[in-house]
Formats: C-alpha cells, structure tokens, sequence
C-alpha cells in the first residue's frame, strides 16, 4: 500500500504548483516520502478506530473537508515532521495540509473503483490489518 500513497503524493502534490515550489528541488523526493509515511501510517491506525478498513474508506469518501478526524490524525504530526525535518517553511506544511483531504479522498476513490487498477484494494486490506472484502462491501 505505501508505494501507492507515494505515487499518489508525487502525483498530487508535484501537480500542486504552490506546494511544488514551496519545495526544495532536492528535498522533494524525501518530503513525498515522508508525506506517504504519515498517510499510510495514520490510515493504518485509523481503520482500527473505524472498525475495518471499509469503515475507513467509507469515512474518507464521505469527508469534504479539513475538518475530517482522519485528515486531523494525520495532518498534525505531519506538518511538525516537515517543518522539523526539512526546514520547510510554514506556508509550504500548511499548504501540505490544506492538500491532504482531496489527497485521501483520491485514495479512497481509487481504492473503490474496480475500474481504476492503481490501488489495489487486497494490498489496501492486508496492509489495514487483513479485513475481509465482506466486510468492506457491507460498508458500501
């Protein structure tokens, strides 16, 4: 599942010209990683808050917002970790941020998409702790 979320961070924020820049050019590949590790930690932990890793699909496909306890969880440590790591500057953390919900939203999408073979639902489940595809789909 993380070589997903990283290919999903390089996507996303790389496509973000306000986050790019914000970037040095020699620092970016060690911030997406760093990105990708927040992510896929938090969402590890956050599907034993939502019972299953469909509850936590359901969550993030659900949440429009910054707001969202899932995005909450991961966002806070992670701008600490940027600024204290890199030396970003805040407008860059903040800006990483601001991108994290539509960022887990994309996630979510794909995940569900049966169409969309860049996230692979069975990596997704073992990597959430092995949750049966049954109980994914009653949560649809």
């Amino acid at each position: 599942m993380f070589d997903q979320i990283l290919n999903l961070v390089r996507d996303h924020i790389g496509n973000n010209p306000e986050i790019a820049s914000a970037i040095p050019v020699e620092k970016r590949e060690e911030v997406h990683q760093e990105v990708a590790t927040h992510i896929n930690e938090g969402l590890k932990s956050q599907a034993s808050v939502h019972g299953d890793a469909g509850g936590l699909l359901s969550t993030l496909s659900a949440s429009l917002g910054s707001g969202n306890v899932v995005t909450n969880a991961i966002s806070g440590g992670l701008v600490s970790s940027l600024g204290s790591k890199f030396g970003l500057p805040s407008a860059a953390t903040g800006a990483i941020a601001a991108a994290l919900p539509a960022l887990l939203q994309k996630f979510a999408h794909k995940a569900q998409d049966p169409n969309d073979p860049s996230i692979d639902l069975g990596n997704v489940l073992n990597s959430m702790g092995g949750s049966s595809l049954g109980n994914i789909l009653k949560g649809f």
